[in-house]
Formats: C-alpha cells, structure tokens, sequence
C-alpha cells in the first residue's frame, strides 16, 4: 500500500521529479500503465493486372546481306578503253560499265564472215557440179563412182557453211563482250581497274554489283530454338519458317526501336556440327537503299504462338537472387508474396505468364518497406498500357482448343 502511495506522488506531484533515483532504487516502475500505440499503417498504391493474349518475340543478332553479288570480270582480254559508270552509283541490268578495245574483235568477226560467204560459194559450186553430173550420169557418161563424189562433195560444202556461221556467231559474242555490262540491277562498287589495263578473260575483276532491294537479313539460330519451333509446329501454335513467312522486326546499332521489318524466307536443311547453330535469313524491303550489306542488327522473331498472360509494371516485380516476386494484398489488407514466371515486355509492361490471377490486386509502390503478412492501406489504381502494342500476330497451323491454352 506505502509503494502505491509513493506512486502516485511520484507521478502527480511537481516536486516528484527530484524523487527519480529513489524510483529507480525501489524499482516502482512506470508511471503510466497504458500501451504504446500502434505504428501507422502503409500507403501502398494496388492495382488489377491487364489481361492479355500474348505472342512472345525471339532475339538473335546477325548482318544484312545481298540477295545477289556478282563480281564482274570481262569474258574476253583486251585493254580498257572507256569507264561508263560512277563509283557508288545505283546501275540497271544490262547498263555498260566498261568497254575494252573492240577493233580486234571487229576484224575477227569481218575475218569469220568473209569464210561464211566463201563457204557459200563453195555450196553454189558443188550443187552445180551435182546438177551437171547427174545429167551426165543419167547417159552413163560418168561413172556412178564419180556422181556420188559430187554428192559428198555438197554435203561437205553445206557442213563447212554451218561451221563458218558458228564462227560468225562467236566472233559476234566476242565483239558483243567488248561492252562489258551489268548482270544485275543493284549499286555498284568502284572501279578495280584503269583505262589502259590489259585485262584477261574471266581473271580480272573489274567491280563488284549488289542488289539492294531487298536485302536479306541473316542470321544464326541456336539448336533448341530450332527445336521449339519445330514443336510448336507440330502442336499447331506457330507455323515454321520453312513453310510460313513468319514475321521478325530489326533494330539497327543506334536505333531504339526496331523499324525495319520483313518477313522469314529460309532455314538451312541441316544444324553445324561445329557451332550447334542452324543458318536461317529473312528478307526485308529497302526501297531507298538505307540498308547496306554488311551492316549489323538485332532482330526479333516470331517465337511463339499465342498464350494468355497478365501485363503488370516492372517495377512492381521484386528479383530476390534467383527468384522473382510480386507483393498482392488480401481482402484482410494484408500483403502476401507471390512467385511469378516473367516474359517480354509489351505495351511498356512485362508480361507474367503464371503466378497471379486477373482478380488481384497487386502492388506497383512503397516495396522496400514492406514484407509478408503486413497491414497496409491500399490505394486501388488503374494498370494502363505505356507504349503500343508491337507483339506479332501468330498464325496457327490448327486452332487448339480452350481448354489446352497454357502459360508458357
């Protein structure tokens, strides 16, 4: 009853304060008995996931290529007269680039027609002969022996006109070859030689021509996309690249954005051995011939059929080493943690392919602070798309069913 007493004026008189070191020497507590009040609860911003059917994107890198290169060489010798072409310059099929000195193979082809006429005088000469001696041959007054000579004579004389006109046809090409052209429509590359050089026949590279519009894209593929795509085919989700022009996006060295887009044209029939990669190329429009082979560029192909998912901010996921989670609240106002499995981004948000529900609400804010099982007071917000939607448009072999649609 006395340490009541003392207590209470302890606690209710002014001059109590100076009694603290005997509170403390008879350990007479507390002056107040009431609890703590409890801390203040979280604001956290929530909201429901976007729901959404996916097609999923695959990154590979590689470089643009020609669809046709042709290294352009003459087909005769001779020396270089004239340059017809601007080094760079875009050229048609057919267009002159060089002309080599044609007067030696003008006077073969006058050489070689002149053997044509003399090989048709000689056909006029054995026909009359053959005329004559059949005459003569029909009174008996040359032998048969002596007829069928004039005979093989002619047939010898129309043979000898057949070769002078293959003659006359080739010193043609020859002199045709003088005027050397392009074989392809495309940009053209500088001039490998001068005016003045000697040139040999199919030896001396002369320029280089590429076609530019198209270009193919190329690139590699690693042995288990393969394998996925091939599954997917089989299961009907995606069509394979073999058979579909399966869409894929391209994004240059200093671009952002992947803006250049063309279709899959073809996989190689067999995976090398050595990088355990398979060849494959797409080809892409270039009209005003920006692309150039050689260049280098990621792309994304079409990497899956189509699957539903939850589209929620990046930035509400948590990575803890070597799993991925995001915090949903209850209805009791408590958070809880639930494990998800990730994709792409689309629309500017990432894609959960499995781990939540459309109907719960998901923190997007305040993570650092909170942890499992922890009262918040949670502020609902509407999840809204950051950027357009650019995800690919599978088409399926054959629709599967509802009921087998999975997350991936």
């Amino acid at each position: 009853m006395a340490s009541i007493d003392l207590r209470r004026w302890l606690c209710g008189s002014p001059t109590g304060v100076l009694a603290v070191g005997l509170l403390a020497a008879t350990n007479l507590g507390s002056c107040s008995s009431a609890p703590p009040p409890p801390p203040p609860q979280t604001n956290v911003a929530v909201g429901l996931p976007i729901a959404r059917d996916i097609v999923d994107w695959d990154d590979y890198v590689g470089r643009f290529e020609a669809v046709q290169d042709v290294e352009v060489r003459p087909r005769i010798s001779g020396t270089v007269m004239s340059v017809l072409f601007r080094e760079g310059a875009r050229v048609g099929k057919g267009q002159a680039l060089f002309v080599i000195d044609p007067r030696p193979y003008r006077a073969a082809l006058a050489q070689a027609q002149g053997d044509l006429a003399k090989a048709r005088a000689a056909v006029a000469n054995a026909r009359t002969e053959l005329a004559r001696a059949q005459k003569l041959v029909d009174v008996q007054a040359i032998s048969r022996e002596e007829y069928e000579t004039k005979q093989a004579n002619l047939r010898t004389a129309n043979a000898s006109v057949e070769s002078a006109r293959a003659a006359v046809d080739a010193r043609a090409l020859d002199l045709s070859f003088t005027t050397v052209r392009s074989p392809i429509s495309g940009s053209v590359s500088d001039k490998k030689v001068s005016i003045g050089t000697y040139v040999a026949s199919g030896t001396t590279p002369l320029t280089r021509v590429v076609t530019v519009d198209p270009i193919r894209f190329s690139f590699d593929g690693a042995e288990s996309f393969y394998l996925k795509y091939i599954r997917l085919a089989q299961q009907g989700e995606r069509q394979s690249s073999r058979n579909a022009p399966n869409p894929i996006d391209i994004q240059l060295s200093d671009e952002k954005d992947y803006r250049w887009h063309g279709r899959m044209q073809f996989v190689d029939n067999a995976i090398d051995t050595q990088s355990g990669t398979i060849r494959a190329h797409a080809v892409v429009a270039n009209p005003k011939g920006f692309l150039v082979p050689g260049m280098f560029g990621r792309a994304r192909l079409l990497g899956s059929g189509t699957y539903h998912a939850m589209l929620i901010p990046d930035e509400s996921i948590v990575t803890d080493q070597t799993r991925r989670f995001v915090y949903v609240v209850g209805a009791d106002g408590k958070t809880a943690q639930r494990p998800v499995e990730t994709g792409p981004l689309v629309e500017g948000l990432r894609v959960v392919r499995a781990g939540i529900a459309p109907t719960e609400r998901v923190v997007l804010d305040g993570l650092v602070r909170l942890q499992p099982g922890m009262p918040v007071k949670a502020r609902l917000v509407q999840i809204r798309p950051r950027a357009a939607n650019t995800a690919p448009t599978a088409t399926p072999l054959s629709a599967p069913a509802a009921s087998e649609a999975k997350a991936r």
